[in-house]
C-alpha cells in the first residue's frame, strides 16, 4: 500500500557528479547495453539530456518495471522549455520525464503476489497516499500526497528500468501492444473528463483543440454516442488527421487573430444549424475556451480537460447569462480498467496516434521533434523493444 513515505522513498535526488550517475553529452556516443539504466532528463537550465543511473531494486511491495514504450507528453515539454507548470510544479533540479509508459514486470519485491516476472503491465504514474479524505472517497486524483512521476521532483518513467508500487500496475491483455499501454494514460485523461462532463449519447458537441489529448477525447467521445461532434485547431494536418480517426467529425480550422465570436460562429455552422450542447476544450488556450463558451447554447457545460496558465480572463456576463456551466479537471482516477476494455474490446482504436517512434538512445532528438510543429507529429513515442 503506498503512503506519505513514497514521498521520500520516489524522489532519490540526483547528484551528477556522483561516480554512480552519468550525463551524456550531445554527440556522445550512447551505450546499447540494456543492462545500463538510460533515463531522459530534464532541469532547471532547461536543458535536456540522457543520463545512466543504477538498476532499482524492487523493495517490499515493489516492482521493477523494464520499461518498453513511453509517449511525450505536452507536459513534459512544458517542463523542459519553461520549467514549471503553474504555481505548484517547478523545475528545481534534474529530474526525469515521462508519465505513459508501458512494459513488463522484470523484479518483484517482498509480499507481491499479484505480479510475476515478465507480465505486461501498464503504469499508472500517478501514486496517492490511499489514507486521507479523496483517496478514501474514490478521488485520489485530489490526494495532496500524491507521487505523480515526472512532476517535479519525481522522476519519470522514461528510463529502461522503473521502481513502482506494485498496486498501481495495470494487467495489459495480449491483444493491447506496449505502445496502446503507453497510450491508456491519455486516454485516461479524456475519459475522465467525459465522465465529468456528463456527455450523453446524442449529445452535439465541440471539441477545441486536435492534439493528442483532444484527438483521444475525440475517439472516446465518438465511441460514446456524441452526434455530431465538430473539432477546431490551429492546424490542418492535425484536422485531417482528425477526420481519419473519425470520418463524420467535422472540422473547424482557426486563424489566429480572429475573435472568438466569428469562431463559435464557424462552429455552429459546421454543426448544420445542431445547437451544440457541450463543449470539450483541450488546450487551456484563453481565445479557445471563449470559443467554446461562445459556441453552446444556453444551460450547456463548457468542460475544460487542457491544462491553461494560472490565470485567466472569462466572459463572465455571458456565462451568466446563459447559465452556462464552467467545469474542469485535473488528472484522473479510476480510468485505466475502464481504458484497457474500451482498448481491448476495439471501441477505441489508439494505434495510429504515434506517428514517431525513436530508440532509447535518442530520447533526446524525440523531444525536439515533438516540440517541433513542422515535423508534424500527433505522438512521439520511446520505444525500448
Amino acid at each position: 500500500m503506498a503512503t506519505t513515505s513514497n514521498q521520500t522513498l520516489y524522489n532519490p535526488r540526483i547528484v551528477l557528479d556522483d561516480p554512480v550517475f552519468k550525463v551524456f553529452k550531445e554527440g556522445e556516443t550512447i551505450p546499447l547495453d540494456e543492462e545500463i539504466n538510460l533515463a531522459c532528463f530534464y532541469n532547471e537550465k532547461k536543458e535536456i539530456h540522457l543520463v545512466q543511473k543504477p538498476v532499482p531494486q524492487a523493495g517490499p511491495g515493489q516492482v521493477v518495471v523494464r520499461v518498453r514504450a513511453t509517449g511525450i507528453c505536452g507536459s513534459d515539454c512544458h517542463f523542459w522549455k519553461h520549467g514549471r507548470i503553474g504555481d505548484t510544479m517547478i523545475v528545481t533540479d534534474e529530474c526525469g520525464s515521462g508519465h505513459e509508459s508501458a512494459g513488463e514486470v522484470f523484479q518483484v519485491g517482498e509480499g507481491v503476489e499479484a505480479w510475476k516476472v515478465g507480465d505486461r503491465v501498464a503504469i499508472e504514474a500517478g501514486v496517492p497516499c490511499e489514507n486521507c479524505e479523496f483517496c478514501r472517497s474514490g478521488r485520489y486524483n485530489a490526494c495532496p500526497d500524491v507521487v505523480f512521476f515526472s512532476t517535479p521532483p519525481y522522476h519519470g518513467t522514461l528510463t529502461r528500468y522503473h521502481l513502482h508500487p506494485s498496486s498501481w500496475l495495470h494487467r495489459l491483455p495480449p491483444s493491447i501492444t506496449y505502445e496502446e499501454g503507453a497510450l491508456l494514460e491519455p486516454l485516461a485523461v479524456a475519459l475522465a473528463g467525459i465522465e465529468r462532463s456528463g456527455l450523453r449519447l446524442g449529445d452535439p458537441l465541440v471539441i477545441c483543440g486536435a492534439g493528442p489529448i483532444g484527438l483521444v477525447t475525440l475517439s472516446a467521445a465518438h465511441a460514446a454516442g456524441a452526434c455530431p461532434i465538430v473539432i477546431t485547431d490551429i492546424s490542418q494536418s492535425r484536422l485531417d488527421f482528425a477526420r481519419t480517426l473519425v470520418p463524420s467529425v467535422q472540422t473547424v480550422l482557426i486563424e489566429r487573430g480572429v475573435e472568438p465570436l466569428d469562431i463559435a460562429k464557424k462552429i455552429k455552422e459546421a454543426a448544420g444549424g445542431i445547437e451544440l450542447s457541450l463543449a470539450l476544450e483541450c488546450t487551456g488556450v484563453k481565445s479557445s475556451i471563449w470559443s467554446a463558451i461562445f459556441s453552446v447554447k444556453f444551460g450547456s457545460t463548457v468542460f475544460v480537460i487542457g491544462v491553461g496558465p494560472s490565470t485567466q480572463e472569462m466572459p463572465f456576463g455571458h456565462l451568466s447569462a446563459f447559465e452556462i456551466d464552467l467545469k474542469f479537471q485535473y488528472r484522473y482516477a479510476n480510468q485505466y480498467p475502464k481504458a484497457i476494455r474500451l482498448v481491448s474490446s476495439g471501441l477505441i482504436n489508439l494505434k495510429s496516434l504515434v506517428t514517431h517512434r525513436f530508440s532509447l538512445d535518442k530520447a533526446v532528438e524525440a523531444f525536439h521533434v515533438a516540440v517541433d510543429p513542422s515535423q508534424g507529429a500527433i505522438k512521439c513515442q520511446i520505444i525500448d523493444a
